[in-house]
């Protein structure tokens, strides 16, 4: 690196195989309009996922054309809603465990795993790094970096409820993907946005995703 260039921090975004794929695309989109840089992994499972809730098929090689595809797409299935530059994403693949991202001393602002699922949540919490994923986030524990898990899950049962405590006693924010309604949501992608601002805000990202309680009563219903 030259001397003042600026060294390229980013937010680790994982995609882990629950249901909830516009909770990730929300995130992402974000996250690039805020102007961050942002680390892609996307598990095995989570492909399932995508290619049933939008169809779209996630491709090593093709990771670019189907991330624009996937990121134009809007909560309600309609493509082409967003119009998104994804130049500040690198993508990496979630078998490569020789990954940037595998090592603390690779440059990270923290993790954000959205949609997180119950088998990724015991995976981070009993430190099994079986993927690249998993891996990772255990690297940002270590670090002491940021780490915020959207769980996306209902009902929970005692063993990912233990889970989810272990991962806020190791220093993770846990953050169940429930949206609200006082912020006057009247689209499915609001709803989205809201459990997606609720992640960022977790992170310390800025966003102008929802809007916020003010202690006014009716305020909600008031924008409808």
């Amino acid at each position: 690196m030259n001397a003042g260039e600026t060294q390229r921090a980013p937010w680790i975004v994982g995609v882990s195989g629950a249901s909830g794929t516009p909770y990730a695309a929300a995130v992402l989109r974000a996250l690039l309009d805020a102007g961050e840089a942002v680390d892609l992994v996307v598990s095995r499972a989570s492909r399932l996922t995508l290619l049933d809730e939008t169809g779209i098929s996630f491709r090593d090689a093709h990771w670019q054309e189907d991330l624009r595809e996937w990121l134009a797409r809007g909560a309600d299935g309609k493509p082409g809603t967003f119009d998104v530059d994804i130049s500040a994403v690198r993508y990496w693949s979630a078998g490569d465990l020789a990954a940037g991202p595998s090592s603390g001393s690779y440059p990270a602002k923290g993790m954000l795993i959205v949609p997180a699922s119950t088998a990724c949540v015991a995976g981070v919490a009993l430190g099994l790094s079986k993927d690249l994923l998993q891996r990772t986030a255990s690297v940002t524990l270590k670090e002491r970096r940021p780490l915020v898990v959207a769980v996306r899950e209902t009902p929970l049962n005692g063993q990912t409820l233990r889970h989810l405590v272990a991962l806020d006693d190791a220093g993770a924010s846990v953050v169940p993907a429930s949206p609200a309604f006082y912020a006057g949501a009247t689209h499915i992608q609001d709803l989205v946005d809201f459990v997606a601002g609720r992640v960022l805000d977790a992170a310390g990202v800025g966003h102008g995703l929802y809007r916020r309680w003010k202690g006014e009563l009716g305020g909600g219903a008031a924008v409808r």
